[in-house]
C-alpha cells in the first residue's frame, strides 16, 4: 500500500534568470547614461553648429526678400532736399523722410512674409544645404525651420563623416523684425561727402537642439541710397593743420 502526501519538492534556485534580471537593466541604464553624457558634452558643439547654419539660412531668406523689392538702390541725391536758407555761403540739406519710410515699410513687409513662408515649409524660400535635410512636415506643424544634420558632421568628427544618426535642429523667429535707418557719411576730396543710407535689419531667433536651446540675432545691412554729394570748392582751403592754406591768386596778363 502506497501513501501520498501533499509535500512538494523544493524548486532549484535558477541563478541564470536572477543574474539576467539584474544584468539587463544595469546594461540598459549604463547605455542610457553613456549616451546622455556624450550628448551633454557635444551639446555646445551642436549649438554652435546650429547657430552658424541658422545665420546662413536666415540671411538667405532675407536676401531673397530684398531681391523682390520694387525699387532699386537710390542715388543719394534723389532723397536729399535743400532747406531754404538766407545765407548763400552754406547749404542746408535733409533726407526725404517719405521716400525712406516707403522703402523701409516695403522691405519690412517682404522680409516678414518670406520668413513666415519659410517657417511654414515653403522650400522655395530656403537655400540648398548639401548634406543637410529639411523636414517640411514638421515645419508645417511646428511653425519653424527644421533640418537634420549627421552627428559626425555636426560634431566635426572626420572619421564618422555623414554616418551616424541625424540630429534635428529647429529655429523660429521670436517677435517682429526690427528695422532702423542709419547713415554713413565720409569725407571725400575737397568739400565733398560720400553718403550711404541703409536699413539695419535685426531678426531674433530661437534655436533648439537636443538637450539645449539658445537665442541668436541675425543682422543684415540693406542699402537704401548711395552717392556722392558735391559742394562748392572754396578759394581758400586748409585741412586745419599747421600747413599753410592754399590760396588761389589770379595772375595778371603781361603785354
Amino acid at each position: 500500500m502506497r501513501f501520498y502526501t501533499n509535500q512538494k519538492r523544493p524548486k532549484k534556485f535558477n541563478y541564470g534568470k536572477t543574474i539576467l534580471r539584474f544584468v539587463i537593466p544595469t546594461i540598459m541604464v549604463g547605455v542610457a547614461i553613456f549616451f546622455y553624457t556624450v550628448n551633454k558634452q557635444l551639446t555646445p558643439i551642436y549649438t554652435q553648429y546650429a547657430e552658424v547654419q541658422t545665420q546662413k539660412i536666415a540671411s538667405y531668406v532675407i536676401s531673397q526678400a530684398i531681391n523682390n523689392r520694387s525699387t532699386s538702390v537710390y542715388d543719394v541725391n534723389e532723397i536729399i532736399e535743400n532747406v531754404p536758407d538766407d545765407t548763400t555761403d552754406t547749404v542746408t540739406t535733409k533726407f526725404n523722410a517719405e521716400i525712406i519710410s516707403q522703402v523701409m515699410s516695403e522691405i519690412h513687409q517682404l522680409v516678414e512674409n518670406h520668413l513666415e513662408r519659410a517657417e511654414g515649409g515653403d522650400l522655395d524660400m530656403l537655400p540648398p544645404l548639401g548634406d543637410l535635410e529639411y523636414n517640411p512636415d514638421r515645419m508645417e506643424k511646428e511653425q519653424g525651420i527644421v533640418f537634420f544634420v549627421p552627428i559626425g558632421q555636426a560634431a566635426n568628427i572626420p572619421l564618422l563623416g555623414n554616418l551616424g544618426p541625424k540630429i534635428p535642429i529647429r529655429f523660429h523667429v521670436i517677435g517682429d523684425v526690427h528695422a532702423t535707418v542709419e547713415t554713413d557719411i565720409r569725407e571725400f576730396g575737397i568739400n565733398n561727402a560720400y553718403v550711404e543710407v541703409y536699413l539695419m535689419l535685426q531678426v531674433n531667433v530661437q534655436i533648439i537642439v537636443p538637450l539645449a536651446t539658445s537665442r541668436s540675432v541675425v543682422e543684415q545691412k540693406i542699402p537704401i541710397a548711395i552717392g556722392l554729394i558735391r559742394g562748392k570748392v572754396p578759394q581758400i582751403y586748409s585741412k586745419g593743420e599747421q600747413t599753410p592754406a592754399q590760396i588761389e591768386v589770379p595772375l595778371e596778363k603781361t603785354e
